[in-house]
């Protein structure tokens, strides 16, 4: 019975989030540019890692995120075909929430099925303009383990971002993620590591297409396994921007992306889903 209900939880809040949005028209409220589309950035995300996109004040956006289980590479591509392309595996699936709570601060919630709850916040302190190449946002999250009740642990950091108008953005995030590892026996605490994410998203013509590229190489700390690589293709419509996405992990929180993947032949397949309620 467990094991049938998940999917359909799924399967209800992907309808919800696909529901037809608004007119593009209703979409802008008076003259906050922050409700207005940026082509060039037009997700709070890449695959994992975050973006500098604003959110508008009093604004609430929705992120599912999904991961299946089954490495690509397990058995042949008969056993990958029969298996449905990974998607008869068990999953690690994100749910996530997102508020604006003055204009250029924004926060996350962000859970996962194996009870992990990370929550963020992010702030803009400088704006790209004529005058200046880049945007750079703080951000500062807290992560707990069985439902936020033990295992914590704190990640401090930015977000650095160059946008090409209207064609994509460049990324860098340095994070440094304290308690980051899973301790060893009899300990208290894990490693605590530096992240340097860099990723990037370019649109495919004038077209609503986009390819994704993100890597979270750990400077310090844990080196066993790999570090965390994503590449996507995704697609904008209206509100909503459906990504579909081949990973070395299943991380889509800050301390998950430090812990990296387990093996360096390992692949999944998995999707995101974002949905903005403005």
């Amino acid at each position: 019975m467990r094991h049938a209900v998940r999917p359909i939880l799924v399967l209800v809040v992907t309808l919800l989030a696909l529901a037809p949005g608004r007119p593009a028209a209703a979409q802008f409220v008076g003259s906050d540019p922050d409700r207005q589309l940026a082509p060039g950035e037009p997700d709070f995300t890449l695959a994992a890692l975050p973006t500098t996109l604003r959110m508008p004040a009093g604004a609430f956006a929705f992120r599912l995120t999904h991961r299946f289980a089954r490495p690509i590479g397990l058995g042949d591509a008969g056993d990958f075909f029969a298996d449905f392309f990974g998607l008869d595996s068990a999953a690690q699936v994100g749910l996530e929430l997102r508020y604006g709570i003055r204009p250029g601060t924004q926060a996350t919630v962000h859970r996962t099925n194996n009870r992990t709850i990370q929550f963020l916040g992010q702030h803009e302190i400088l704006g790209q303009d004529a005058s200046r190449p880049v945007t750079i946002d703080a951000l500062v999250a807290v992560e707990g383990e069985n439902n936020f009740s033990e295992s914590f642990s704190t990640s401090l950091g930015g977000v650095l971002s160059h946008r090409f108008g209207e064609r994509g953005a460049l990324y860098a995030h340095p994070v440094y993620v304290f308690n980051a590892t899973v301790p060893a026996a009899g300990a208290t605490a894990g490693d605590d590591v530096l992240l340097l994410g860099i990723g990037g998203r370019w649109r495919l013509g004038g077209s609503r297409a986009y390819v994704v590229l993100e890597a979270a190489p750990r400077l310090t700390g844990e080196t066993t396994g790999v570090d965390h690589v994503s590449v996507a293709i995704e697609r904008r419509a209206g509100g909503h921007v459906f990504q579909f996405n081949v990973s070395n992990s299943f991380g889509t929180t800050l301390r998950q992306l430090a812990r990296g993947g387990a093996r360096r032949d390992d692949w999944y397949v998995g999707f995101n889903l974002t949905r903005k309620f403005y």
